[in-house]
């Protein structure tokens, strides 16, 4: 019987010995609450008293500075910041505690990551964990078993509670029904009814924009008539800029970006006049671009970086760097992807291992021009150019598939056959010529002088399949090559 059954049925191997408390022992209290409503809102300060209960029971000894609060803190929130938790853990390591009371498990951790980070730590601290109805010894394999049952669970109801938040959030901007936070300028906090005296001011503002002032002369206009914002602050270029691409004032719902329903709230500004300053804002910003505009960079990576969501990574030239991001758009059920590495470091490393593959290569024997293409890409190939043939002579002899159908029908098809073309491998070896070799570092070397980018990225592209780029796997600065999986070509 596996291990997973005699514990499930209570057959276990006879548990460890619970290690022995010694009165006195310092320990750590850790406390958090949520802003969300999860099952659980009891609040920090009776949690820290029902611990601090716990701590006297067992003769614990809590220190001040061993109190650790997360307070409005959520932990099912992948990126969310947890100071206190993050400061315990670092008081773990050091060998301070190896004590830690909590109200409940899932105060502690709602992430499976939270708890292996745990456990990493206990592994060398022997750490005990101690709740209000429990205690689990870290260092023991079914204690372990069991908490981490817990926290996939407690991870599976956050991620339930996601799901439907975000399901709720998309109904309500079907419905054209308002999303407010702070009171938008021109309207009643719930953002149902009209403030006149303001409206006033936001028709005025688009009018003048029209006609031609910028939103600084308005934002100096309005602070010079001591007319406050609806936060009762002055008006700065920003707060214009935002009040004119708003879309609240035209009565227009938009959900992640995107126009999904007219509003059920009363709009100040007519859709023909904000779609007309959405306009003129475009152009004026493309003008400023072309005053500004960078010299062209050259990505020598593009069509081999690649993002690990399976999309290629275009170089953009944003803020003070250049990057590599993918251009995953927004799909059914899923939201755009915007992953992106610093173009500079990607590249030198890159090129590091280029010149490595270059130098020990030996093109003698190959054809001047090779294709490699997988058998099952052919084949699949094949039957997706029967489907297109079929979904063609439908189109043309039934009258009740419509243009739309055959077009919606044969765009995921299309995107097949694109992916994998994209994967063969054109491999035309004069790009090597007078490049490979023991002397491949100063043959690259005379490449960059010449501002040869076109044959260097084409280099690239006989040489790698794919340049893959995964999630960070720490924080700070420093490249992180760890991130990055170069994916060659087959050169034989």
């Amino acid at each position: 019987m596996s291990y997973l059954a005699r514990t499930v049925f209570g057959m276990s191997r006879p548990k460890l010995a619970r290690a022995a408390i010694t009165p006195g022992e310092p320990a750590a209290i850790y406390c958090r609450i949520s802003h969300t409503k999860d099952e659980d809102q009891t609040g920090v300060d009776r949690q820290e008293r029902i611990c601090r209960e716990i701590a006297e029971r067992l003769q614990l000894r809590v220190e001040s500075a061993h109190i650790y609060v997360d307070n409005n803190r959520s932990a099912w929130q992948r990126n969310r910041k947890r100071p206190g938790w993050d400061e315990m853990l670092k008081t773990m390591g050091d060998g301070d505690i190896r004590h830690v009371i909590v109200y409940h498990p899932d105060r502690l951790m709602r992430q499976p990551r939270d708890l292996e980070e745990l456990l990493s730590i206990a592994d060398d601290k022997h750490i005990l964990l101690h709740g209000e109805a429990n205690r689990r010894d870290l260092s023991d394999p079914d204690d372990r078993f069991i908490l981490r049952i817990e926290v996939a669970h407690a991870c599976r109801s956050s991620d339930d509670m996601s799901r439907r938040l975000k399901d709720a959030l998309k109904d309500k901007a079907r419905e054209g029904n308002p999303h407010v936070g702070n009171r938008p300028y021109g309207y009643t906090r719930d953002g149902r009814a009209i403030v006149e005296k303001e409206a006033e001011i936001v028709r005025e503002v688009y009018r003048r924009y029209l006609d031609g002032e910028s939103p600084n002369h308005l934002a100096q206009d309005l602070a010079a008539r001591a007319i406050p914002t609806s936060k009762g602050k002055t008006w700065n270029p920003e707060n214009v800029r935002h009040l004119l691409s708003s879309h609240f004032v035209a009565g227009l719902r938009f959900h992640l970006g995107e126009e999904v329903a007219v509003g059920t709230w009363p709009a100040i500004i007519d859709r023909g006049q904000w779609d007309e300053v959405q306009r003129l804002r475009e152009y004026r910003a493309q003008q400023h671009r072309d005053t500004k505009k960078r010299p062209p960079r050259n990505y020598i990576l593009r069509g081999v970086a690649t993002c690990a969501c399976g999309v290629r990574m275009a170089g953009t030239n944003a803020g003070r760097y250049a990057y590599y991001r993918c251009n995953r758009a927004d799909e059914i059920g899923q939201q755009k992807c915007n992953r992106a590495v610093v173009a500079g470091p990607l590249e030198a490393f890159v090129r590091d291992v280029a010149i490595k593959v270059l130098t020990k290569l030996d093109t003698t024997g190959y054809e001047p021009a090779t294709t490699t293409r997988p058998q099952a890409d052919v084949v699949a190939d094949e039957k997706d150019r029967a489907k297109l043939d079929e979904l063609k002579e439908l189109w043309l002899n039934d009258d009740d598939f419509t243009t739309a159908d055959f077009q919606s029908m044969r765009a995921p098809i299309l995107k097949r056959m694109k992916e994998r073309q994209r994967k063969t491998v054109k491999r035309p070896v004069a790009v090597l010529e007078g490049i490979a070799g023991p002397d491949a570092e100063a043959n690259w070397e005379r490449l960059e002088r010449k501002e040869d980018y076109a044959r260097m990225n084409a280099i690239y592209r006989f040489l790698f399949a794919a340049v893959v780029i995964r999630p960070p796997t720490r924080k700070g600065r420093g490249f992180d090559t760890d991130r990055v999986d170069i994916r060659p070509n087959p050169l034989d």
